[in-house]
């Protein structure tokens, strides 16, 4: 679970110590395994959690955990080493950055602004199929046959 990935041993890199996190910010909770100091639990590791505290090298991160039934919001202090920043609100933001230039695009022309809102794709138009160009193939199970 801990171990590093092929040809991923030795030093780790500077970015992993320059990389600045700041309170309110989703990072990833990756236990890494060349350092043991701050490690997390392994029932912390891969779950996405959000910066409450910041120290010179380390992050308090709070993270849900299901225990039987129940999620608890755990608050946990782990090393930067094990911390990386969390990539799951990338398609939100782009999302809202092209929203709001259709919105601003649509304001200046003096347009009304069209519902920018995701809609699920709908069910496929009715059309008639072509027998003569598309044989049907007809599917029928071989029948057991004993081979010696």
């Amino acid at each position: 679970m801990f171990s590093r990935d092929f040809k991923t041993n030795g030093v780790e890199h500077l970015t992993t110590y320059l990389r600045c996190y700041k309170m309110g910010q989703l990072v990833d909770v990756k236990g890494n395994g060349a350092f043991q100091k701050g490690m997390p639990h392994k029932s912390y590791h891969g779950k996405t959690g959000r910066v409450f505290n910041v120290t010179p090298h380390a992050l308090g991160v709070v993270v849900n955990k299901r225990v039987r039934g129940r999620i608890f919001a755990k608050r946990i202090n782990v090393r930067i080493e094990h911390v990386h920043p969390s990539k799951c609100r990338d398609d939100h933001i782009a999302r809202v950055k092209h929203n709001d230039t259709i919105r601003r695009e649509c304001k200046k022309a003096g347009k009304p602004v069209p519902c920018l809102k995701r809609r699920p794709a709908g069910p496929r138009p009715a059309h008639y199929v072509n027998v003569t160009r598309n044989t049907p193939t007809f599917l029928t199970p071989i029948p057991y046959q004993f081979v010696v």
